[in-house]
């Protein structure tokens, strides 16, 4: 059963996932904010942040092979959700980006720097433009980009595929590959991203 070895995450209604609209985040952030009086505070706001940081990364770090399935909209926080998984699939009219980076904020995770060269990753930061599932396939961005009528059953294949492999051969494959970005400095980058 491919649910014993791999995760797939999906989202439910029209997007993946609309930024932070995941509810330990919304409820994280509405304590936080309560605690704060009206008065910004970097430090709290710092921890608030990392904690996220640990909760996207948890899907990197899990020994399953994790596959995003990104349909409708994977904005903001959703992203680091979608780029802490080992792949992604996207239906080709899904729309994936950091709109937040034109005003107040940066993906704190940092994996758009990872995943993307040096000139899509400055473009896309820069700018906060999304990219449709085909872009995102083009550039790299994801494994795959399908029609949205198609992405459920690719996931599903690809799942499978993933499954007949044996646990501890993936937990090490994905350790290994983690690993060499991890020696890119990483974790140091998103430290960076989170301050």
């Amino acid at each position: 059963d491919a649910s014993v070895r791999v995760i797939v995450l999906s989202g439910a209604g029209r997007a993946f996932c609309a930024g932070y609209d995941l509810d330990w985040g919304t409820k994280l952030e509405d304590a936080s904010q309560r605690a704060l009086s009206g008065q910004w505070d970097p430090v709290r706001d710092y921890v608030g942040m990392s904690r996220n940081v640990r909760a996207f990364m948890s899907l990197w770090e899990s020994p399953k092979p994790v596959i995003a399935q990104v349909h409708g909209w994977c904005v903001g926080g959703g992203t680091d959700m979608a780029l802490c998984s080992d792949l992604i699939y996207m239906a080709e009219d899904a729309q994936i980006g950091y709109p937040p980076a034109r005003v107040w904020g940066e993906p704190t995770t940092v994996m758009w720097v990872y995943r993307l060269g040096l000139e899509h990753a400055k473009r896309l930061m820069l700018s906060g433009e999304p990219l449709t599932g085909k872009e995102a396939e083009r550039l790299g961005l994801v494994s795959k980009a399908v029609p949205a009528g198609e992405l459920a059953a690719t996931v599903d294949t690809m799942a499978r595929k993933l499954a007949t492999i044996p646990s501890n051969q993936l937990a090490m494959s994905k350790l290994l590959v983690n690993q060499a970005y991890e020696n890119m400095g990483l974790r140091t980058s998103q430290t960076l991203g989170t301050i």
